[in-house]
This record gives C-alpha cells, sequence and structure tokens, in this order.
C-alpha cells in the first residue's frame, strides 16, 4: 500500500496480509490518541528483539530503584550498564567475546542483554523474567506477555500487550519522565556500526534500549520517519516504532526477517504514519 492509498482512507495495517506470514497482526495509534487494529491483535507471538524494549524498561527500573546505576560497570572490563544498554559495551553479536573496546564501536549485541538481566539478578536478588513481569509488565496491563527465555529475544507477546508497552515509552507511568526522556535520546552519538539487516550505518545512533533513526536510510520505520523517531524490530518479522509526532505501530508476524521485509517495512510503515498521522 502506498501512502496515497493510505489518505484516500484505505487501512494501511492491512498491509500486513501480504507480508506472506501464516498469521500476522497490525495496530496503530493515531496523533490524537486512538488506537486502530487489523488481524488477530490478541494472539501471542514471538516478538525477538523488541524484547530488548521491555528489558531496557526493566533496567532502568532498576536505576530508577538504586539497585544498579547507569555507569556501574557491567558486562566486559571497562563497561557500564549504559554501554550495554546502548550497544557500546564491544560484546559480540551472540557470544560472550569482546571484539571491541567499550564506548569504540556500535556492535548490536544479545549477548550484552542478557548481561543486564544477569547484572540485574545479582543486584536485586530476582530473578530477571519475575522482576520483568513484577515491576514492568503487570503495571502496564500486559497480561498475555511473557518472558520464555533470553532478555535479548525471548519475549512472547501480543499487539494489544504491545501497543501498551509503546505507550510507556512516551506517557510514562512505570518509569520517570525523565528516564524515558534519557532513553529515547542517542547515547555515545560518533559510533558508527551495522543495522542488522540493513547494513553499515555512519553513525548509528541509538538510545538506553531503542534503536533511534537518525539519519539511516533507508530504514525499517519508513522514509517519512522524523530522525528522532525510535523503536526496535525482530527477527521474527516483528517491528514496533514511535514517531515524535505520536504516530505509533505496531505488527507481529511468524515470517522471518529476510529480503522481503527490506523490500516491503519502509512503504508499510511510510502508509501507517501518513493514514494516522492526519486521523
Amino acid at each position: 500500500m502506498t501512502a496515497r492509498e493510505a489518505l484516500a482512507g484505505i487501512d494501511p495495517l492491512g498491509g500486513v496480509d501480504r507480508w506472506g506470514a501464516t498469521v500476522a497482526a497490525a495496530g496503530a495509534v493515531d496523533a490524537a490518541g486512538g488506537e486502530h487494529r487489523h488481524g488477530p491483535s490478541s494472539q501471542v507471538l514471538p516478538v525477538t528483539s523488541i524484547t530488548k524494549l521491555a528489558t531496557a524498561l526493566a533496567v532502568l527500573l532498576a536505576v530508577e530503584e538504586g539497585a544498579t546505576s547507569l555507569d556501574e560497570p557491567a558486562g566486559p572490563p571497562g563497561a557500564t550498564v549504559r554501554h550495554l544498554l546502548a550497544h557500546a559495551s564491544g560484546l559480540d553479536f551472540d557470544s560472550p567475546v569482546a571484539i571491541a573496546a567499550p564506548g569504540a564501536r556500535r556492535i548490536y549485541s544479545n549477548t550484552g542483554y542478557e548481561a543486564l538481566a544477569s547484572h540485574v539478578e545479582e543486584r536485586t536478588g530476582l530473578e530477571f523474567a519475575a522482576y520483568l513481569t513484577e515491576g514492568v509488565l503487570s503495571p502496564l496491563g500486559m497480561t498475555s506477555t511473557e518472558l520464555r527465555g533470553s532478555a535479548a529475544k525471548d519475549l512472547w507477546s501480543s499487539v494489544d500487550d504491545l501497543l501498551r508497552l509503546s505507550t510507556e515509552w512516551i506517557d510514562p507511568r512505570v518509569l520517570h519522565p525523565t528516564t524515558i526522556a534519557s532513553a529515547v535520546t542517542v547515547h555515545f552519538s560518533a559510533l558508527d556500526g551495522v543495522l542488522p539487516g540493513w547494513g553499515p550505518q555512519r553513525p548509528c545512533p541509538w538510545g538506553l534500549g531503542p534503536e533511534i533513526r537518525g539519519r539511516k536510510e533507508p530504514h525499517w520505520s519508513g522514509a517519512t520517519a522524523a530522525p528522532a523517531t525510535f523503536g526496535h524490530f525482530g527477527g521474527s518479522g516483528t517491528l514496533l516504532w514511535i514517531d515524535p509526532d505520536g504516530v505509533r505501530c505496531v505488527a507481529l508476524s511468524d515470517r522471518a526477517f529476510d529480503t522481503w521485509a527490506v523490500d516491503t517495512w519502509p512503504a508499510f510503515s511510510d502508509a501507517v504514519r501518513a493514514r494516522y498521522r492526519s486521523s
């Protein structure tokens, strides 16, 4: 679907039906706060790396509660909680090996988020999944959401619940607004890196959990996304983005990320933005 078709009143969320997935659903919040859904929005699916947006909230909650701090050492030598949240610790993608010095490169790392979960467990005395559920998921009413393994990639959730999660990132009630404002600001702004599936980015902006669009082009959140647009996508064919004008979008599917998503997601996101920015 094109942005022109979206402006003509055709529901762009229905574009997920053409993703070639067995199951797909989408939801959006328009600029006036109205919610829109397409497909089985209550169905629970693995959201893979969108998990990091929930994990980041739990880590930031531990910071607010005084169990740790952003500048406390964590992960490889010389790294901190802040480095791990912003994929700047130097840890490899999926191994505990440090392949760069902390603060030298933006290296997207599942291992880094698993290290964060272990750090929170050590500081709070609670198993991380329990801390996440009690501190973040339950207060947000995310009753169908469960962490079933890695704090980097094993959250199962629904479109309905992820819309609730997206609200916390712009209108927080679990965390303090200043915490969220910092988290959606670029940290270690000069770092270059690789956005998985989209190639090298110079620079590669990231917040404390969310990826920030910046000047990346092409980008999964669309060509019309403002530089401050932030969110995350997942390898199971899932995406969540939040535009600073108030429009938000969540889409889940069971078709693994591949070139089809690179070809499809930018136009899908632009159509959603065009339709719901003007609602």
